[in-house]
């Protein structure tokens, strides 16, 4: 059977967290592997919240997946015949995960990413800038805000149910139990971010 043929590109899904990226990153997956297409899926090895060998959504959606610590352990296991490659929480990754994407991309593949493009403090989060001004398609969903009900853009770190400080680490792995999502109107922090 000859393998249906594929454009190579970059797909970004982001949003802030309970926004639906990884539940996104699945359907684009599992549509791919539908499609009769080779699909490799990958995660950062620190999103050890639900399965460590899986793609998690919040509502329950499960992919297995290839935890990985850096960009470099992934290329071993993209094969010649892999044409769709899904990263789930691409921004806990370096800088060097650019790179990487470029050179599958270069190789003919489609890669499908998916991540936080702010972190809780508002800022622009890892390598998710660079890959953002690179996609060649874009989705940013939005989630609720737990405060108001509106469109929340922000998640809200909380430590014994008050704002994390500006200074506090930026990673730092949970769920609901330390995050939420907010609007800008909602979204609290001791100091903002220059912009």
């Amino acid at each position: 059977m000859i393998a249906p043929l594929i454009k190579s590109s970059l797909e970004v899904i982001c949003g802030p967290m309970f926004s639906g990226k990884s539940e996104e990153l699945i359907r684009r997956l599992r549509r791919a592997h539908y499609a009769k297409l080779s699909v490799a899926v990958f995660k950062h090895q620190l999103d050890d919240r639900t399965a460590i060998d899986h793609v998690a959504s919040h509502n329950g959606t499960l992919l297995a997946a290839q935890p990985i610590r850096s960009a470099h352990e992934l290329e071993p296991f993209i094969f010649g015949e892999t044409q769709v490659i899904g990263i789930d929480e691409v921004q806990f990754f370096d800088l060097e995960i650019i790179n990487v994407i470029c050179k599958l991309i270069a190789r003919g593949k489609r890669v499908i990413v998916a991540g936080l493009d702010l972190d809780f403090k508002r800022r622009p989060f890892g390598p998710m800038p660079t890959l953002l001004a690179i996609a060649d398609e874009v989705t940013k969903l939005k989630a609720i805000c737990l405060e108001c009900g509106t469109d929340a853009h922000f998640t809200q770190r909380l430590v014994d149910g008050a704002p994390a400080q500006y200074h506090d680490p930026v990673v730092m792995v949970g769920a609901q139990e330390q995050y939420q999502a907010r609007c800008r109107n909602c979204h609290r922090i001791d100091l903002q971010p220059p912009f």
